[in-house]
């Protein structure tokens, strides 16, 4: 029986477990490569120290080392260079933070993603984010990922429908495998491409493929949660401050998205060839990391860091270390967005965890003065924020609320963490990070036909 006739929970099984085991190694794949270009720019060009978090080799002893503190711009520059000329030379559509590409061509290009997307955006995103780029590897992994998935379907023959839930699927999985979250971005997979709705049929397979790619991805690099286990014993006082946390973190949350598409309209008009571009952006990435390093990269150290008030790691050369932590979630907008909204090549979900980790800090550090009692320490305010942030970002409450949670293993936290993102979704409305989504599959031109039909039956 050929695959494309087979009964959807048949076929299904079975291609999910094939897009897993591909996306799985591709994610081992770029994550290597992401390493070894930290090491050429970070620790060899730089020789500055980074965190990194407990779940991958970090510890909560840090202590920074500077280096050549005053070649950062050079490195951000360079990286930002040599990604746009990759991109833009080979698979322009690659440019950016790839999970909107994605989207995009499932709502309107049928699933299509060219095979030459997937070894450009894995090369060009680890050299932007490997060089001190503020950018985040989920948006790189969704989009090689999601190529996977559609040029799978077009070997196999599959259709149009076929071909568009192969490559929600890849998405999902190939996230799912590099976060260590396999529920999370399963329910990623479907949620994300819609602003109030889910993508029923892309669950099933959704759920093997990210599945495998977690198994894949964790028994190279481990199986322990990105930001170490955190448990917390549950108390309801706190409720009402994780409204106020919801609050502040859906508020910023706009803040992120206007200035990042502002600085992408400036660089579209901008008059000079693409492919410099990313490196005007890697600039002024440079200069921001002048006044805080913390900005470089995906972030993810700095976030186990202030977890655990572990305040004295922090560095900036003008900033003491109150102000720093204030002024970090707006200096991290600003990196991201020149990093990435100028053409560069990396994701856009992981600088969305930072910003929400130091805003819960905030938050968290006001109602520890207030509260000593009821707050004895900020973790779980770090932890919800980052959840309650991009839920409202990137207009993904579920996986993102599962996400986290497979990140922190923070079981206890889930009812506050509602109410955080009840609250931030709320407020943010109808702002997204990801300009593709549409609101509902009534709106998505994927489901045209089928909308036709039904109306023709009434």
């Amino acid at each position: 029986m050929k695959l494309a006739s087979m009964p959807y929970y048949e076929k299904w099984f079975i291609l999910g477990a094939i897009i897993g085991v591909v996306a799985g190694l591709t994610a081992v794949t770029f994550y290597i490569l992401l390493q070894l270009f930290e090491e050429v720019f970070i620790t060899y060009f730089i020789g500055m120290s980074s965190p990194k978090p407990l779940g991958e080799g970090g510890t909560l002893d840090f202590t920074f080392n500077p280096g050549n503190y005053l070649l950062i711009p050079i490195s951000t520059t360079v990286g930002g260079l040599i990604s746009g000329l990759i991109v833009y030379t080979f698979a322009p559509e690659a440019e950016g933070h790839g999970t909107d590409a994605a989207i995009k061509a499932y709502h309107f290009r049928q699933g299509k993603i060219r095979w030459s997307v997937i070894p450009v955006k894995i090369i060009a995103s680890a050299v932007t984010i490997g060089s001190g780029g503020s950018a985040g590897r989920e948006g790189p992994t969704a989009l090689f990922s999601a190529g996977v998935g559609s040029v799978i379907a077009d070997l196999l023959r599959l259709s149009p429908k076929d071909r568009r839930i192969a490559l929600a699927v890849g998405l999902g999985a190939g996230v799912g495998a590099i976060f260590k979250a396999p529920i999370g971005g399963a329910i990623l997979a479907a949620e994300i491409l819609y602003k109030r709705d889910i993508e029923s049929e892309v669950i099933y397979p959704a759920i093997i493929a990210s599945a495998i790619g977690y198994a894949i991805f964790g028994s190279v690099f481990g199986f322990t949660p990105v930001f170490g286990p955190y448990y917390e014993v549950y108390n309801p006082l706190k409720l009402p401050m994780y409204a106020v946390l919801g609050l502040a973190t859906g508020l910023v949350a706009i803040l992120y998205i206007k200035t990042f598409y502002k600085v992408n309209t400036f660089f579209k008009k901008l008059r000079m060839p693409n492919h410099i571009k990313p490196a005007v952006g890697g600039v002024v990435t440079g200069l921001i990391a002048l006044i805080a390093p913390e900005v470089l990269g995906p972030g993810y150290g700095w976030v186990n860091l202030i977890e655990y008030e572990r305040f004295a790691a922090l560095y900036s050369p003008i900033l003491p270390p109150l102000l720093l932590i204030a002024l970090l979630p707006f200096l991290k907008i600003l990196a991201t967005s020149f990093s990435i909204a100028s053409g560069g090549s990396g994701g856009v979900f992981a600088p969305g965890l930072f910003i929400g980790a130091y805003v819960g800090a905030n938050v968290g550090l006001i109602f520890k003065h207030l509260f000593p009692s009821i707050v004895p320490n900020i973790a779980p305010f770090v932890i919800i924020g980052m959840i309650s942030f991009f839920a409202a970002a990137g207009r993904v409450p579920i996986a993102t609320l599962l996400m986290v949670t497979e990140m922190t293993s923070g079981l206890q936290m889930l009812p506050n963490a509602m109410v955080a993102i009840a609250t931030s979704f709320l407020i943010s409305k109808d702002n997204t990070i990801y300009i593709s989504q549409v609101p509902t599959r009534k709106d998505s031109p994927a489901h045209e036909a089928s909308h036709e039909t039904l109306n023709n039956v009434k």
